[in-house]
């Protein structure tokens, strides 16, 4: 029998059984920097950031504070709020781009601090597209049947990776973490799309020119401020702009819903404008996109995890309510994912 080329097979985006999120946490570090506190170590004001960005304040961790210990604290406040035990996990996905180091993973060390004695666990890059990717992959496993219990944490310090002298991006980010439970889930709620996508030709506007195989670290690159980010904001932005709303756009289309049928709109917090503008693309009622930019910056692959669980604190999302996730980030890479709120 010939193979059926992709072609002709289009691809199932329907997970084999039904699964969701039952239960978030999140950690940010105590300390709080304003842009009035930026403003007394760079040019730049509160009213440039507030206007162009959103952003009023963001946590920077003290130095020597690695990704795991925020985002150990994160998935345990994600378990303590689903009342099961570290034990009962079958696997943690962490997702960042600024590990504790390049091996073991930070996985490996989360793991060993919450005590999920019976979990496997690695880590998984891409960048701020990282925890929708994670959460597609967690979801799949369960599905299939090839684990339980998930505990998916998105974590980064870009405090570490931020260039104090370049205010048009170290304004931008701060550090946190979230965490989410993903397992079985009643029929007709959790995952219902998902669809990623990944641009290659993108990845000279948004990265880290060392630090990995390709140009290791050295005297030279750190003298060069190599290891620092480097973005070319326009293009991020009119990128970040069409292919979040496009792509969210993409999952109402596909599964026949209306946009006045959306409870929740999770964008990635890059930049308020970005956020708005895909809003706006969408024909979304502001009122229904969450938005946490204003108090915690941009943290990476950890802002729709924690805007996820601020959500659910506020009460903004209600078991079988509609929501839908959606980043961009560096590679390019960007997603979105279709749910029916599970809790």
């Amino acid at each position: 029998m010939m193979a059926v080329s992709s072609s002709e097979a289009p691809l199932n985006r329907r997970l084999a059984a039904p699964v969701g999120i039952t239960a978030t946490g999140q950690c940010f570090p105590p300390r709080v920097v304003t842009n009035d506190d930026l403003s007394k170590i760079m040019e730049t004001n509160d009213e440039w950031i507030r206007t162009r960005t959103g952003i009023r304040e963001r946590r920077w961790v003290e130095p020597g504070t690695g990704a795991s210990q925020l985002g150990a604290p994160a998935l345990q406040m994600a378990l303590d709020n689903r009342g099961i035990k570290a034990t009962e996990l079958d696997l943690i996905l962490v997702t960042t781009v600024t590990p504790d180091t390049l091996f073991p993973a930070t996985a490996c060390r989360i793991q060993d601090m919450v005590g999920a004695t019976n979990a496997f666990g690695f880590d998984l890059n891409a960048a701020c597209s990282g925890f929708l990717y994670a959460l597609t992959t967690a979801s799949s496993l369960v599905a299939a049947g090839g684990v339980r219990r998930v505990g998916v944490v998105g974590v980064d310090i870009m405090s570490t990776i931020i260039n104090l002298e370049d205010r048009a991006t170290s304004v931008l980010f701060g550090d946190g973490a979230g965490a989410v439970i993903v397992e079985r889930v009643e029929e007709g709620l959790g995952i219902l799309d998902f669809e990623h996508k990944v641009d290659g030709s993108g990845g000279c506007f948004l990265y880290m020119p060392a630090g990995g195989s390709l140009k290791p670290a050295s005297a030279e690159t750190v003298a060069a401020k190599e290891h620092y980010i480097h973005q070319a904001g326009s293009e991020v932005f009119k990128n970040a702009v069409r292919e979040m709303a496009d792509n969210s756009r993409l999952l109402m289309d596909r599964n026949g819903f209306r946009g006045d049928e959306l409870k929740l709109f999770v964008p990635h917090q890059a930049n308020i404008r970005i956020m708005d503008a895909a809003a706006k693309r969408l024909e979304l009622d502001p009122a229904r996109m969450m938005v946490n930019i204003d108090r915690y910056a941009n943290t990476t692959t950890a802002t729709i995890p924690t805007a996820l669980h601020q959500a659910v604190e506020e009460k903004r999302v209600a078991k079988g309510d509609l929501v839908v996730l959606s980043a961009f980030g560096a590679g390019f890479t960007w997603g979105s994912t279709l749910l029916r709120w599970a809790y």
